[in-house]
């Protein structure tokens, strides 16, 4: 397991950083590309020398300006400096600070290596744990996997395709509830009667969470 380099550096010090270069940020569309990913690249090491393994992502441009998201890339244990980071977030005009990525809405499509998601063709059942009732299963049907599938242990292209799932069910749900609440998943072809056999569309997804942390929490 890689070792993460936690708090080298306060949330001040890479605050300090990004309001020295807040303008020049915004206006990334305007600057030299070479510039603007050098200022990038600044950031993420500044980003690194407060703790290994946070991420962040740049918005584009809106009227009310930019938004920066902070990410854990679904490691729990690096979350609580997500949060700190955020919450020591100063005001800065046009930027607005997030934590963790957030959902992306329905009906997505989701690139990942060579494979191709499309969330309106895939479906999912819930597996329930007797051991561990408080998180979420997912089997998820795809309808491009031949019917005979069967994954196969340590094999690349396998795992790539699990990744690929629960990267577009992390744009689904967001990246706190996707890393807190589905503990496992597996994938299986798409069945001739998908609803019959109890599976339901993925863009239900969300839906489904919100009931079940309702539910969880009684």
């Amino acid at each position: 397991m890689a070792k993460h380099n936690y708090m080298q550096k306060t949330p001040e010090i890479f605050w300090n950083w990004f309001v020295a270069n807040a303008e020049q940020l915004t206006m990334l569309n305007d600057i030299p590309e070479s510039e603007g990913q050098q200022l990038l690249q600044e950031m993420q090491q500044q980003l690194d020398a407060y703790c290994e393994g946070l991420t962040f992502e740049v918005s584009e441009q809106t009227a009310q300006g930019r938004t920066l998201t902070f990410s854990a890339e679904g490691d729990f244990d690096l979350f609580r400096y997500v949060v700190e980071l955020v919450d020591n977030a100063p005001d800065v005009d046009w930027w607005e600070f997030v934590p963790f990525k957030q959902p992306k809405g329905k009906s997505l499509k989701v690139t990942f290596d060579k494979f191709r998601f499309d969330t309106a063709k895939m479906a999912f059942m819930q597996l329930e744990s007797d051991e561990e009732p408080d998180i979420i299963g997912l089997r998820v049907a795809l309808p491009d996997l031949p019917a005979n599938y069967r994954p196969r242990e340590n094999n690349p292209e396998d795992d790539d395709l699990l990744v690929g799932v629960y990267v577009t069910i992390e744009a689904l749900l967001g990246e706190f509830d996707c890393t807190t609440l589905v503990g496992y998943l597996e994938v299986c072809p798409m069945p001739k009667e998908p609803f019959k056999e109890g599976f339901r569309p993925l863009d239900d997804l969300p839906e489904f969470v919100e009931w079940f942390k309702h539910t969880r929490e009684k």
